[in-house]
């Protein structure tokens, strides 16, 4: 921690609550920081789960992507291989108003988002943000044992997403998850959920449905949320192998647009050791890969 002091000073970093989030003042962010910046970075993200950049104007998409890649490689996205994702309102915002991990249909999951924001609503458009270690310790004992024993079917199109797209057309996605992953970098129990599990294994859909929204009600409880209102220029980077998070649409008919980055994740681990299975994998436009 002393290290990373040195680069990023610690009244630079101000909590947005004593849980989650942080915004990082007096830093302009750019590909071309030092490694031991980006080092301090990376720090202060698995210390505060998501963190934040006012003033970040002079990034463009670019420039976003060459930052983001100084955290890692970067990740496949079922829509393509555009680099930078667009959230666009105008498109109809594909993942607003549901708790979501970015992208949980895949095996190896981004394990980290730079969210950008581009055109910000005067009024609305926050997104909300979630601690999913924290939510881990808030259960009870017997409750993080049948946690660590569960699995979970994440997939893509699914009941989740058939408003967006076409579930039997284009290119399918489905990964079985441990509900609870070993955190690679810090070691932390965190909970692998949101609105891409179609299912737990071995469960039945009335019971699933009911321990889905047990252990949501953990997650999203507000002492383990952060919420952020955005202007223009705006920078999240968060770890997405840590967190949930929720755009919301409050903005009525406002414009609003978000670009995005993400890096590739690793295949997470449950707590007996044992890595996530993909069942259906994403190779290209019309053709999926079973494994």
């Amino acid at each position: 921690m002393a290290a990373q002091n040195r680069f990023i000073p610690r009244t630079d970093v101000v909590q947005c609550t004593a849980r989650i989030g942080a915004e990082i003042r007096n830093i302009k962010l750019s590909a071309d920081l030092p490694d031991q910046t980006i080092a301090a970075i990376n720090g202060l993200m698995l210390e505060h789960k998501v963190i934040f950049f006012r003033d970040q104007g002079h990034l463009d998409d670019a420039e976003q992507q060459r930052f983001a890649l100084r955290f890692g490689k970067p990740s496949p996205y079922p829509e393509g291989t555009t680099p930078i994702f667009e959230i666009n309102s105008a498109d109809g915002d594909i993942e607003a108003d549901i708790w979501h991990i970015d992208r949980s249909c895949m095996d190896a999951y981004p394990k980290i988002s730079v969210l950008r924001g581009v055109v910000i609503p005067p009024v609305g458009g926050d997104t909300v943000w979630s601690n999913t270690a924290a939510a881990y310790l808030d259960l009870p004992p017997p409750l993080q044992r049948l946690a660590d024993d569960l699995w979970a079917v994440h997939s893509w199109p699914g009941a989740h997403n058939r408003r967006y797209v076409q579930p039997l057309t284009g290119p399918r996605i489905e990964t079985e998850h441990p509900v609870v992953l070993v955190h690679p970098e810090t070691g932390e129990r965190t909970l692998v959920l949101g609105s891409y599990v179609a299912r737990f294994v071995g469960v039945s859909k009335y019971d699933g449905q009911r321990l889905f929204d047990l252990f949501e009600s953990h997650i999203t409880t507000q002492e383990n949320t952060v919420r952020w209102k955005w202007k223009q220029g705006d920078v999240a980077i968060w770890d997405n192998r840590a967190t949930m998070h929720c755009a919301t649409t409050d903005y009525g008919d406002q414009h609003r647009v978000v670009r995005r980055a993400t890096l590739e994740g690793e295949v997470p681990v449950s707590v007996d050791g044992r890595h996530s299975v993909a069942r259906f994998k994403f190779v290209g436009q019309n053709e999926n890969l079973t494994p």
